[in-house]
Formats: structure tokens, C-alpha cells, sequence
């Protein structure tokens, strides 16, 4: 049996697929440590998880949108993450010995400890912004960024320059979508598509079941966390386009108490997280930002989509599900509560759009999610720290 070590970004949506196919290798008998913060992980990993906990600093704020969102990623989010997250990870590597490290695709901190370190390691890629080189165009973004990552290399001492892009392992990439919906693109050699992983997670116990009318539709709303800043404006619009359909539709808005104005709480429940994938089964639609989590969570279960994307690869998954017919995209910024409605009234009531989210529900169960994933992983256990073609094959992602 082997010894992984999981690094996350303190994201939810970033850690859910990974906290999947951790459980998943432990059901299969491997030894499992995570490095992060404990108050973020504890609640997503539940109390059994063994965490090796790492002091974390706040971070600047992202910009909204455009080469700006992707400028703040770096230099106020995924550098300054790197930065304060090292010692503690390279510390828990040399505690815990580990056989092979998963790392998110963005917390490149886990790239470096594993390169100090020798060992073989996985890119898990809860997001698609970054998978197929969207600046690919634009190679003068391209070289900013791994401006960054040399800067990351630099100040943890690693000598020279990195030997390839710190978001790709040599050895492995898991992205957690598909071909369904992302199409047949330009992987990297080693990518393994497994669809969204899925697992239990702790239970909401204060979640008010009851509230749920059975003779009514429902429908989730959620922005993610990186996006809650921005959203008041847009729960306001999602609020006015449901009050005329309030009699058939209760919606459940995933939001900080307080921040949904006017809410009649018949019809929407806000509540500061929810029991997301409890609810799927008993959902007629998902209105949300578009991040890929959420999306997939939604796909997994046939659930159809209205996607209002701000920034990050959430354009792109929002084209995707329009262009799979799994449902419709609005503007964020400026749709109105009318527009709005007939979007979200178009994916109730066209079975068309269900129909297609029922046909990538179906591609996701055959590529196999967090148990493809973690057989995948088991395919590093005394693999060497780099695969013979690494030289070639790093620059090509």
C-alpha cells in the first residue's frame, strides 16, 4: 500500500473533487495526510481525515474579469498561496514520508516540495482555465506567468530555472470533466479525463428538509466562493425573476446570511452552504456561476444548467454547456430579471435541455471519477521522480 500526500488550494470547489479521490484511495488501503488549514479542511474532509495543519494568511482580492482576473490570480492569490504554504508542506513530507503527492493544479507549492524532495507527483485539476493554454495566443501572458512560477521556484532556493510548467506533472494529470463536455481538445499527453469525483461528505444536520415543497420545482443558485463579493447585485435579479413564478419554483440561494435582499422565505432559502450534492437528486436546475465543480456536480445528476459566468475558466465551461444543450448562458453583470426567467423557465420546462445533461450524466459514469482517479494515482507507486520523456514532453503542455 502507498503514502499520498494531498495539497489543495483553500477552495471549495478545488477540494471537493480531491477530498473524493482521497477517500477513495483510503477505502483501498493507502495511508492519506493532507497539507492545509485545518479550519478549511476539517469541514470538507470531515473528522476521520488526517490533516497536517498549515497557518494560512489572508490574500489580496481578484480582480472581476478579463487579463485583470488572470494578473490577481497570480500575483495576489497563487504566489502568495506558494509562498506561505511551503514549509509547512515540506515539513509534512518529511514527517510523513509520502510515496507520491497530489497536488491541485494551482497550488504549485506541492510541485516544488516534490521536486526537492525527489518523488513522483500528480496534477489534479479541478478547473479548466489552464488544461488546453487559453493564452496560447497571447504567448507574451504566457511568458508573465511563468514568470511567476520561476519567481515561486526562485524564492523557495530551487536552483536554476523550473524544469517545465509547475501546473503539469511529468508523471500524471487528472482533470475532473470529459470529452461530453469539454470536446475532443488538445490534452496533454498524460491527462486522464475522469469526470467529476463524487463522495460523501459531512452531513448538514441544520438543513430545514421540510422546507422543500414537494407540489414545487427547485432550483439551486450559487456563485462559488471566490465570486460571493460581487453577487449581491445579482441574488437581487435572481429574487425579482423568481417572484412571478414563485407559485411553481422555490429556489435555494447559496449566500451569507443577510446579503439576498428581499427574499420572501417561502420561495428562497438562503442559506451559507448547503448539502449541494444531497439536494442534486431532488433539483430541476442549477443556476450558477460556472465554475467546473459545480457544473459537473449539476451533469452528474442530469441536472440542467442557467450559467452567468464572471471570470477564471467559467466562460469557457459556460460555452461548453450551451454548446452540449445542457443549458443557458446569460451575462452576469447585466442580465435582467426578465431574461433571466426565461432562461431558467427554458431549462425547466424543455425536456431537450434535461435530455442532453442525462447524456453527459452518462459519459461522466463511463470515465469512472474518483475511483478511475485514484487507480490512476496507484500507477505511481515507484515511479521514478522523472518519466525518461519528461525533457520532451514539459514543453509541450
Amino acid at each position: 500500500m502507498g503514502r499520498y500526500l494531498f495539497v489543495s488550494l483553500p477552495l471549495t470547489g478545488h477540494a471537493h473533487p480531491l477530498a473524493a479521490v482521497s477517500k477513495e484511495l483510503v477505502a483501498r488501503g493507502h495511508d492519506v495526510l493532507w497539507a492545509g488549514s485545518e479550519s478549511f479542511l476539517r469541514p470538507v474532509l470531515g473528522p476521520e481525515a488526517a490533516i497536517a495543519p498549515i497557518p494560512l494568511r489572508a490574500h489580496r482580492g481578484q480582480a472581476d474579469r478579463g487579463m485583470a482576473a488572470a494578473k490577481s490570480r497570480w500575483e495576489g492569490y497563487i504566489v502568495p498561496h506558494a509562498r506561505v504554504t511551503l514549509p509547512g508542506i515540506e515539513k509534512a513530507v518529511a514527517a510523513f514520508r509520502p510515496d507520491v503527492l497530489a497536488v491541485d493544479q494551482h497550488a504549485v507549492a506541492g510541485a516544488v516540495a516534490a521536486h526537492r524532495a525527489g518523488l513522483p507527483w500528480a496534477s489534479l485539476a479541478p478547473t479548466t482555465m489552464e488544461l488546453t493554454r487559453p493564452y496560447r495566443a497571447l504567448p507574451e501572458v504566457e511568458a508573465w506567468i511563468h514568470a511567476r512560477m520561476a519567481e515561486i521556484w526562485t524564492a523557495a532556493g530551487m536552483p536554476g530555472e523550473p524544469p517545465h510548467d509547475l501546473r503539469f506533472s511529468p508523471h500524471l494529470l487528472v482533470a475532473f470533466t470529459g470529452e461530453a463536455l469539454n470536446g475532443p481538445l488538445d490534452w496533454p499527453h498524460n491527462a486522464r479525463l475522469v469526470g467529476p469525483a463524487l463522495a460523501a461528505r459531512p452531513p448538514d444536520t441544520a438543513f430545514p428538509w421540510k422546507w422543500l415543497d414537494p407540489a414545487r420545482r427547485h432550483v439551486l443558485v450559487t456563485v462559488g466562493t471566490l465570486a460571493l463579493d460581487l453577487a449581491q447585485d445579482f441574488h437581487a435579479r435572481v429574487v425579482e425573476a423568481l417572484r412571478p413564478i414563485a407559485g411553481s419554483v422555490q429556489a435555494i440561494v447559496i449566500a451569507p446570511e443577510g446579503t439576498v435582499p428581499a427574499a420572501p422565505e417561502a420561495d428562497v432559502l438562503v442559506r451559507p452552504r448547503a448539502p449541494v450534492l444531497e439536494l442534486m437528486p431532488r433539483l430541476d436546475a442549477v443556476v450558477s456561476h460556472g465554475g467546473l465543480n459545480t457544473v459537473c456536480e449539476a451533469l452528474a445528476h442530469g441536472v440542467p444548467l442557467v450559467v452567468a459566468p464572471i471570470k477564471g475558466d467559467q466562460p469557457l465551461n459556460a460555452a461548453r454547456v450551451a454548446a452540449v444543450g445542457a443549458g443557458r448562458r446569460v451575462r452576469f453583470p447585466s442580465v435582467r430579471p426578465q431574461e433571466l426567467r426565461g432562461a431558467l423557465l427554458a431549462v425547466l420546462d424543455d425536456p431537450s435541455y434535461r435530455a442532453a445533461a442525462g447524456r453527459v450524466r452518462d459519459s461522466f459514469a463511463a470515465a469512472g471519477g474518483a475511483a478511475a482517479a485514484a487507480r490512476h494515482l496507484e500507477t505511481l507507486l515507484g515511479a521514478p521522480s522523472e518519466p525518461r520523456s519528461a525533457a520532451r514532453e514539459m514543453t509541450t503542455t
